[in-house]
């Protein structure tokens, strides 16, 4: 998907996939993920949301990547942080206390600019890309986080009937993408209120990935 569909979107304000509030279904299954108290958890494409004040009100260190510089500029606003900013190569990097935001391509980033993590949480970032980048953009993600243990959120529902993103993820997929690293457990499966933006009847179902040893 071309980034600049995605400044556009930022800068129009035309953001209906932010949740105002953190994410049920991380609150209810991400302590499964078994991660120590002030472990380290990268968030991709991870906007400004306030899924990221939850996992710090909750003890833990957050590192997310974000095409849109506008949008951590909020981020860090509407958090009362005044962050460091720094360039690395490509990508610049906001940083204030447990909490950095690496702003830039996603396939840019690399094990030493992330450095190391816990575990992932990916709630709008696998499907909010088109059938055609998600295998890169899975593959990417397991390299440079070297296969760490994930929650993930995904929507199934039938793709006729809405463009995306958010893309239909089916379970077939998630196994297609994670099923040799990963043990797979579908934690969680209901319902959209409403169906997707008031088109398309949809399920959300939660993840849990845990590594292969």
């Amino acid at each position: 998907m071309d980034p600049e569909f995605w400044h556009h979107k930022w800068q129009e304000n035309d953001i209906a996939f932010h949740e105002g509030k953190p994410n049920p279904l991380l609150q209810a299954h991400f302590q499964q993920l078994g991660i120590p108290y002030g472990g380290r958890v990268f968030l991709p494409l991870c906007g400004k949301t306030r899924d990221i004040a939850w996992l710090l009100a909750q003890g833990y260190q957050v590192t997310g990547a974000e095409l849109s510089e506008l949008a951590i500029s909020q981020l860090f606003s509407e958090l009362g942080l005044v962050p460091e900013v720094r360039q690395r190569g490509k990508l610049t990097r906001y940083s204030a206390h447990h909490l950095d935001i690496l702003v830039g391509d996603f396939f840019d980033i690399d094990r030493d600019d992330l450095g190391p993590v816990q575990a992932v949480y990916d709630r709008a970032a696998l499907v909010a890309l088109p059938a055609e980048t998600r295998q890169r953009y899975t593959a990417h993600l397991v390299e440079i986080v070297d296969a760490a243990p994930q929650l993930l959120i995904a929507f199934d529902y039938d793709q006729a009937q809405m463009d995306g993103p958010p893309f239909s993820v089916d379970k077939a997929e998630v196994h297609r993408h994670y099923g040799a690293l990963y043990r797979l457990h579908e934690v969680a499966r209901q319902a959209v209120p409403g169906g997707l933006k008031g088109k398309a009847e949809a399920l959300e179902s939660a993840w849990l990935l845990e590594r292969v040893d």
